[in-house]
């Protein structure tokens, strides 16, 4: 056994060797990518200095940043201001208008007073007046209140959308949480491996164990070190879903604070389904867009109705430009300021059947949305129940995950003492060193299952 456990030895430090010259060329690699990284708030203060010290990111700070960068959020709030300003424009189409009409009027002169086309009123023309103008008709009605409607829509809409973006967030900021904790970990288990070849190795040398033992903790070795790098790819593939969703200029230098130790409490399922029928803005979305469709129908309905316009006139509409003028046949001087006014009521009477399919069109919209409205109400009440189930069975889940983290360890720990007395194989010592990995990367899986299945929940209650 003199010879084979000799080659073993010489190759193991030729191993360790290759392993340190990687590890030194990484860190000087990332050294030199974190000096020409610089960090600029450009929220805060764009004229702040660059730096190279990364900037820390709560869960809030992401949230805030996100909200000024997601495009689909901004999208929502830009529906939204439109359909206010929609709400502002039908309410100015109910409210007297003011214009200034100026204008001047020339004919080719014939001799007489009026020129030569009859339909004028002088060969020189001028107009000044200053007009009112008020449209009364229930189109205008049912149109201001669609407006109003539609703006609560899109209102609904923006909160599902900024509802949305936290779930977004929270998936992507604890998901780049738990991927530093597993590096963290499957570095804690290299280490381990580490250790434990370093003591079969030993106990080989000292004929206490058999070479089997060695290859065993050398394969287990090797394989922790490739799970090592599969875990600081997942990592660094993390933390650019988080520089997407939260920096404008696509930051990589920078840091999260990890707060998966101290859950939030849940509350109970009266208080949720309390909260969801106050807050929902799914169901308040459906229940706008049925007020919607009814304005709709009225709209259509106000077709076959009567509208009146008012039109009020003040200034001169004369010959000359001037408040007043000489009458050359009365030979006085006459004024020419004066006042106007028109009134019109338009009847409708034939448009070919047009007005009664606008309303059965407004008719089947409303019914489309009434049904809509009660599909929201059910898929509700299965939604909430679902997603309550899940964060309460998360909840539930995460002392049992931790107990068992604390267990493996010091499974782990009892083992690597009994191999070394030489009452456990080296399989105990493999399993349970795969056995406390698995338990800690699980334990981290659940903190972070609960946070995201608590802001799925609370996209249809608000916020606790």
């Amino acid at each position: 056994m003199v010879k084979p456990m000799s080659n073993h030895v010489r190759r193991h430090p030729m191993s360790k060797t290759s392993a340190l010259v990687s590890a030194m060329l990484s860190l000087l690699s990332i050294a030199s990518a974190q000096n020409t990284l610089t960090t600029v708030d450009t929220d805060n203060n764009p004229n702040q200095a660059t730096s190279s010290a990364p900037l820390t990111l709560t869960l809030q700070d992401a949230l805030a940043r996100a909200r000024k960068n997601s495009p689909e959020y901004r999208a929502a709030l830009t529906a939204y201001g439109l359909a206010k300003e929609d709400r502002v424009q039908g309410r100015a189409a109910l409210l007297p208008g003011v214009n200034y009409n100026a204008a001047f009027l020339y004919t080719e002169g014939n001799g007489t007073s009026t020129g030569r086309f009859i339909g004028n009123n002088g060969v020189h023309e001028y107009l000044s007046q200053g007009n009112v103008h008020q449209d009364m008709s229930l189109q205008g009605i049912a149109d201001y209140r669609r407006t109003q409607a539609a703006e609560a829509v899109a209102r609904a809409r923006s909160e599902i959308a900024a509802r949305g973006l936290v779930v977004t967030v929270v998936q992507a900021y604890y998901h780049f949480v738990v991927a530093q904790r597993k590096y963290e970990t499957a570095q804690r288990a290299a280490t381990q491996g580490q250790h434990f070849l370093d003591i079969s190795q030993k106990l080989e040398q000292g004929g206490e164990v058999a070479h089997s033992d060695v290859i065993k903790a050398q394969i287990q070795f090797q394989q922790q070190q490739r799970d090592l790098q599969e875990s600081e790819l997942e990592m660094n593939r993390s933390r650019l879903e988080v520089a997407v969703v939260v920096f404008t200029d696509f930051n990589e230098n920078f840091s999260v604070v990890d707060d998966l130790q101290t859950p939030e409490p849940l509350p109970s399922l009266p208080e949720v389904q309390a909260a969801a029928a106050h807050q929902n803005p799914e169901l308040r979305a459906a229940l706008s867009a049925l007020q919607v469709a009814r304005q709709e129908v009225g709209v259509a309905w106000s077709g076959f109705l009567p509208s009146l316009k008012l039109d009020y006139f003040y200034g001169i509409d004369a010959n000359h430009f001037a408040t007043r003028q000489f009458d050359p046949v009365s030979k006085l001087s006459v004024r020419n300021l004066g006042y106007a006014a028109t009134a019109t009521l338009q009847l409708p009477v034939w448009n070919w059947g047009a007005n009664r399919s606008k309303l059965k069109q407004a008719s089947l919209r409303r019914e489309q949305a009434q049904v809509e409205l009660t599909f929201t109400q059910r898929q509700l009440l299965a939604k909430l129940r679902t997603l309550y189930d899940e964060a309460r069975a998360a909840r539930f889940e995460l002392d049992s995950l931790n107990q068992s983290a604390d267990l493996a360890a010091e499974s782990l720990r009892l083992t690597t003492l009994r191999y070394q007395s030489g009452e456990a194989t080296v399989l105990e010592v493999v399993d349970a060193q795969n056995t406390a990995t698995l338990t800690r990367n699980a334990f981290s899986d659940g903190q972070s299952r609960f946070r995201v299945a608590l802001a799925n929940l609370q996209t249809l209650t608000g916020n606790f």
